[in-house]
């Protein structure tokens, strides 16, 4: 088994769309007016609108803008340098920013269109780095 993606359910696409291709330099792929990915070589964010449900057996299956729980996290080069590359997007949603973590991570933390807790963080540490493949700095 391969996990694959997450898919954020939305009453609003578009914002998210506009949102995730502003914090992350990638284009977002518009499959129809209600169907969107992101993709990345290590896994897919997926956005949805809320008529989607439909196909899944109801409006009721999930609630837009109701995450209290989750944070999407993104693996960047820079987390410093992609911090004043996106802070005027990200200014008024800002929860952290750039902090080193005890686990070796250097994570900024806002939140998106929706309110979903969203993560960029660089591994800084050895550890952290090995962890992710990537040589020591």
């Amino acid at each position: 088994m391969n996990f694959a993606s997450v898919r954020i359910i939305t009453g609003d696409i578009e914002p998210l769309v506009k949102f995730y291709e502003d914090i992350t330099g990638c284009t977002v792929v518009m499959y129809t007016p209600d169907f969107a990915e992101l993709q990345t070589s290590s896994g897919t964010l997926a956005i949805g609108s809320i008529n989607t449900l439909a196909l899944f057996g109801g409006q009721h299956i999930a609630e837009p803008a109701s995450n209290r729980s989750v944070i999407i996290e993104f693996l960047v080069e820079d987390v410093d340098k992609r911090y004043e590359e996106i802070s005027a997007v990200i200014d008024n949603t800002l929860v952290q920013a750039p902090t080193t973590m005890p686990w070796g991570n250097r994570s900024l933390l806002f939140r998106d269109p929706d309110s979903n807790l969203v993560n960029l963080f660089t591994p800084v540490t050895p550890q952290a780095r090995q962890k992710f493949g990537l040589s020591a700095i």
